[in-house]
């Protein structure tokens, strides 16, 4: 328990502090039921608001390939939450850039009784939009072998930034097109929504589910973001990345 306890001090003083630390042992991070428990000690000692949670781990083809179950999620904390435009500070250790839809929901949601659904969803959602995730760990690590990689360094999220937000009408988040790109050194990765674990709203009913089954509560109104719809694009070259999502709109950041 010594070891355990010393490890998540570490790794939440470099998250806290923007620093990265040697890889964790493999007893956290191969299986992700050791490396959700770590996550949420680690969790635990952020003294940092949430602003809502990220779903990882959303493309079925990794899922299969990993040999897992299913995504999992991890919180996002205010640090990380970036308006349009704004710029990011990468290291080599930095994974990628991806695209997703995000949603801002009610949080009556955490006083709800029984399971979301499709047809019940909709009442917590007031606003959606597109977003990009920079991903990359706080360990001195490269690549993706299992998911209990990226869930023991809290979900393996460096910052989000979110396009301009609409109000929520039921919009059809299924085979939209996406692309996200660098112009000026002619990088573009085209995507679908249905990439997202069948598709973003799926996604999010998965994330809201696991909040109900861990108790999570927050007093306030909070964010999901769905999973990438590019998978983890790489950062080939500092500048910037601009996320269109057809129907949704578009949404950048300064890569620096």
């Amino acid at each position: 328990m010594r070891s355990i306890d010393k490890l998540s001090n570490k790794i939440v003083n470099a998250f806290v502090k923007n620093k990265t630390i040697a890889p964790l042992p493999l007893k956290f991070t191969k299986k992700i039921s050791n490396a959700q428990k770590f996550r949420k000690l680690c969790e635990s000692k952020v003294n940092i608001p949430i602003i809502g949670f990220k779903a990882a781990g959303t493309g079925i083809p990794l899922i299969k390939k990993l040999k897992e179950k299913e995504p999992f999620y991890a919180s996002v904390y205010k640090k990380n939450f970036l308006k349009n435009n704004k710029k990011v500070k990468i290291n080599k250790w930095t994974l990628g850039i991806e695209l997703e839809v995000c949603y801002l929901l009610k949080k009556t949601f955490f006083l709800s009784k029984g399971k979301i659904t499709f047809k019940n969803v909709s009442k917590y959602i007031t606003h959606i939009a597109p977003c990009i995730e920079v991903v990359g760990y706080r360990q001195r690590k490269k690549g993706v072998k299992s998911f209990g990689d990226l869930c023991s360094d809290f979900g393996a999220n460096i910052k989000f930034l979110i396009g301009k937000k609409k109000k929520y009408r039921k919009n059809n988040v299924k085979n939209l097109k996406t692309n996200i790109s660098n112009n000026k050194i002619n990088q573009s990765v085209n995507g679908n929504t249905n990439n997202v674990y069948i598709n973003p709203l799926n996604s999010l009913i998965f994330v809201l589910n696991k909040l109900k089954k861990d108790k999570i509560y927050l007093n306030k109104n909070f964010y999901v973001f769905t999973g990438s719809t590019v998978g983890i694009v790489p950062i080939l070259k500092k500048g910037i990345y601009t996320g269109k999502i057809n129907n949704l709109g578009t949404v950048k950041t300064i890569i620096i």
